[in-house]
């Protein structure tokens, strides 16, 4: 756990959230600043920064992260109709939290990137 970390906090209980989802790699939230009507995010448990962590363990976490999206879409009733998963990455990226997280979003059309 980071000390600053607004999403360690969260995971670990020191601020107050509504968690949708938790097992032991990761939980998940809604977005406080959706851009759908469905906009949750899975986080792992363990303080990842980035992507770039090539450990096994950050790799199953990912695999974790994955499975709870799927769970979580279908459960929000997006499962069937559809569903974008995102993970930012760097500034360039629109990482804002440096703690790693992937977004569930969906609930309307999202159309197509780039």
């Amino acid at each position: 756990m980071s000390d600053d970390c607004i999403l360690c906090k969260i995971g670990s209980g020191e601020v107050e959230s509504d968690v949708l989802y938790r097992d032991e790699s990761c939980f998940a939230v809604r977005d406080i600043a959706p851009i759908a009507p469905v906009h949750l995010l899975v986080i792992p448990n363990r303080h990842v920064t980035r992507l770039s962590d090539p450990s096994a363990e950050t790799r199953s976490v990912l695999g974790d992260m994955l499975a709870a999206a799927s769970r979580l879409a279908a459960e929000e009733g997006v499962g069937s109709s559809g569903y974008r998963l995102t993970i930012n990455q760097g500034e360039n990226g629109g990482q804002t939290l440096e703690h790693l997280h992937l977004h569930v979003i969906g609930g309307k059309p999202l159309g197509r990137m780039g």
